[in-house]
């Protein structure tokens, strides 16, 4: 007997390597967090097998509208496995599985009482454990040194309210294989915003946040100006005092400088954009999903990379993909077992998926085309515009099919005479499920061409860019100095001997200047619903002035949202190589 189960793992592991030519740290990835296991904690199936279980899964919503489940199931299973498109990692984990959660996005309510608050935090951990990330408005509760009337003390305010949340999220560990992740939104004319502002410049505190300032149109016109600003007390609605709304730009800027925090969301772009009349107060960890209290939202990734043939877009394959993959986002809402029947009864009103896309820069590469070029913008816009497109035309054919959304009538896509959905579009940042497609995440640039990446459990996985090395050997250049260099600099573009052109080709996200981000997270953005998940990388030497002028870019372009990350300046996912080895590592040398 434990022979037979020596041999079965043992077949297992080698069948994730081999069934679909993984690379070794997809496969890694998929080990920790994806595959099935067994009654003893060791993994029970490949990684095409962990597909199968997705694919016929999802498929048999098919059979409540009379589709044919064999052949979706059959569709599902060949984009998946092609690597072609990938569904949000609670759908690979939970697909099939006794948990049965598939949607990765959420935005709970936390309103100004105390059995509201812990009500909220409760929800919270019936999220995480179920693989999903939390989005929270702390903007209603009454700010530090309020009046709290029922016990004649004062309010402690909502960054120490947070703290009780960041503390459950440490030790729910979902499902042991995706750790909790939750973003604190509060409105930039709340009182504490000062204090929550820098709430993060503390080290080791709110570790499980990321936090965002709800940013006006009037606050972005008031600091532009240099004029004061109301704060209104939500408990009263009065005004609590004033700011001046410069003074607090510089101070956001400066948090972020120094440590990554706070992020900004345009919440009154949000709200204007968005195409129900509810008002959103906050979004999904990341920000790319802007969502209703107790709305979750499930999302699924286009492997552009995979895409390209001969320097040129596959466009008909990529709209059989943009069809089939909202076919399939639709079918996971049906299939979803949703951790509390009100996230159910609110997600059903709307049906809102999100569609977006990975490998963008390993596309360009593959086109010949510079990230760090006006090119690059033009198609990021092209390539949006058409899944879009073809996105919402397949929303409004399954609304022909299977009935609208039932808020259709009171949204702003009457103008169609069905609709599915009432959201199709979002660029999420696909940090794990890139790893497991072997291409660029979400539409970010290479962020090196040799980094190391940290993830759960403390692992370090050496990442080294194949397209490069694949033009390097072309070239004759690719030699062992030039390979021990690569892993110390990270970047090829002060390494002698590599040909401008190339230099040019592979450039990297700290050799791409801010603006440039900024200008692709725009163009990608003027064709999603929902919003974008875009890191604006500034090297260590940038400025709080830098920053600044991000956030006003980012604003003046229609981004929904921007968030800055100054290299080094906190303990951080992705390292440069700059001398540190991994273990085994033929690039270290």
């Amino acid at each position: 007997m434990i022979k037979s189960i020596k041999l079965d793992q043992e077949r297992i592991a080698a069948a994730i390597a081999d069934d679909l030519l993984l690379s070794s740290n997809a496969v890694t990835v998929l080990k920790k967090r994806y595959l099935r296991r067994d009654e003893r904690g060791a993994v029970a199936e490949t990684s095409k097998e962990m597909f199968e279980r997705v694919a016929a899964h999802v498929s048999r919503a098919e059979i409540k509208y009379g589709g044919d489940a064999k052949i979706c199931r059959s569709k599902f299973l060949t984009m998946m496995c092609s690597l072609e498109f990938l569904p949000n990692s609670p759908t690979l984990m939970n697909a099939g599985l006794p948990l049965g959660q598939l949607s990765a996005c959420f935005v709970l309510p936390v309103e100004d009482s105390l059995s509201a608050i812990f009500e909220a935090l409760k929800s919270m951990a019936l999220i995480h454990q179920s693989g999903g990330g939390t989005g929270f408005s702390f903007s209603r509760l009454r700010p530090k040194n309020d009046v709290v009337r029922a016990t004649g003390g004062v309010a402690s305010g909502p960054v120490s309210f947070m703290r009780i949340f960041d503390t459950a999220t440490d030790v729910i560990k979902q499902g042991g294989r995706r750790r909790g992740a939750n973003i604190a939104t509060l409105r930039v004319d709340h009182p504490d915003i000062l204090g929550f502002i820098q709430a993060k410049e503390k080290p080791g505190f709110l570790e499980n946040f990321n936090i965002s300032v709800a940013a006006t149109d009037e606050f972005m016109r008031r600091a532009r100006q240099g004029c004061d600003m109301d704060l209104i007390n939500p408990r009263t609605g009065q005004v609590a005092g004033h700011i001046n709304a410069a003074e607090t730009m510089d101070c956001i800027a400066n948090s972020a400088w120094r440590g990554g925090d706070p992020g900004m969301i345009f919440i009154d772009r949000i709200n204007a954009a968005h195409p129900l009349p509810s008002l959103i107060e906050s979004t999904n960890p990341c920000g790319e999903q802007p969502l209703l209290s107790y709305e979750s939202c499930n999302l699924g990734s286009i492997n552009l990379a995979k895409l390209v043939e001969r320097g040129e877009m596959n466009w008909e394959r990529l709209m059989e993909l943009v069809s089939l993959a909202v076919r399939f986002l639709d079918d996971v809402i049906e299939m979803n077992c949703y951790p509390l029947q009100q996230i159910e009864e609110t997600t059903l009103q709307s049906r809102k998926i999100g569609l977006g896309v990975m490998g963008f820069a390993e596309m360009l590469i593959r086109m010949n085309i510079s990230y760090n070029s006006q090119e690059a913008v033009r198609v990021a816009e092209g390539i949006m515009k058409f899944i879009a497109e073809r996105a919402r035309e397949q929303s409004a054919r399954l609304g022909e099919e299977r009935g609208s959304f039932p808020l259709f009538e009171e949204s702003k896509l009457k103008n169609w005479s069905a609709m599915r959905n009432a959201t199709v579009t979002t660029i999420a940042p696909t940090g794990t499920i890139s790893i497991i497609a072997g291409t660029s995440s979400g539409i970010e640039p290479l962020f090196a061409l040799a980094f190391v990446r940290r993830v759960l459990e403390g692992a370090r996985l050496l990442e080294v860019s194949p397209l490069f090395e694949d033009a390097a050997v072309a070239r004759g250049i690719y030699t062992p100095e030039l390979r021990a260099e690569l892993a110390r600099k990270g970047s090829a573009a002060d390494i002698a001997g590599v040909p401008q052109d190339l230099k040019d080709l592979f450039v990297t996200a700290l050799d791409i200047p801010p603006q440039q981000h900024v200008r692709i997270q725009a163009a990608f953005q003027k064709y999603t619903d929902n919003a974008v998940s875009k890191t604006v990388n500034l090297p260590e030497s940038a400025t709080v002035d830098d920053v600044l002028k991000v956030y006003n870019l980012a604003y003046d372009l229609g981004c929904k949202g921007v968030t800055v990350f100054r290299y080094g300046c906190r303990c951080q996912v992705l390292y440069l190589g700059n001398g540190e080895t991994v273990p085994g590592c033929k690039y270290c040398g």
